[in-house]
């Protein structure tokens, strides 16, 4: 079955961009990133930024944007059986307009993966399409929030989280300041 992506959630002062991989059945079904509720994502998001699942979406997404994280999948399109990683079919991808969201969205300064599948799609397909300073973006390759990987708690996978983005919380921070 071919999975289609959603549009990025983005506003064009993002700092950070989180990537997944695919959305999985759930969230192709509510059209809301990391709606399987055992997905760590909303609650690790709402430690982070306010953005936690108790929340309705449409309120997380707003929090996420006023705190300048995007968040997108690399794959625009795929065939997958199921919502696993490890059943994306390869040579199926379709990855997103990275050259294009790279350029609408010039204050990224780091890019954030949701597991390793998703750094991995991004070096194969994204990086050899970026020149310039899209191409030599800092990543960080996170634990996977992702049900699946059950072997790293919750608290481990957050404060791996938060060390990532720690320096775009501190941004974020100096900004709203500076804003006052």
């Amino acid at each position: 079955m071919q999975s289609q992506g959603f549009a990025p959630i983005a506003g064009v002062d993002s700092r950070v961009l989180i990537l997944g991989s695919l959305p999985g059945q759930e969230s192709l079904r509510r059209q809301q990133y990391y709606a399987q509720p055992r997905n760590a994502f909303w609650a690790i998001m709402g430690e982070l930024f306010g953005a936690g699942p108790e929340l309705p979406y449409a309120a997380r997404v707003r929090r996420l944007r006023a705190q300048r994280i995007a968040v997108w999948d690399v794959c625009a399109a795929a065939f997958r059986a199921g919502s696993l990683d490890t059943s994306i079919v390869a040579d199926s991808v379709v990855v997103n307009d990275f050259p294009a969201f790279f350029a609408a969205h010039r204050r990224i300064r780091l890019v954030c993966f949701n597991g390793t599948t998703a750094h991995v799609l991004y070096r194969r397909h994204v990086l050899p399409q970026l020149a310039g300073r899209a191409a030599r973006l800092p990543v960080a390759v996170l634990p996977s929030t992702s049900p699946a990987h059950a072997a790293r708690s919750l608290i481990d996978k957050l404060a791996a989280w938060r060390t990532a983005v720690r320096p775009a919380l501190a941004a974020n921070a100096a900004g709203a300041r500076r804003r006052q």
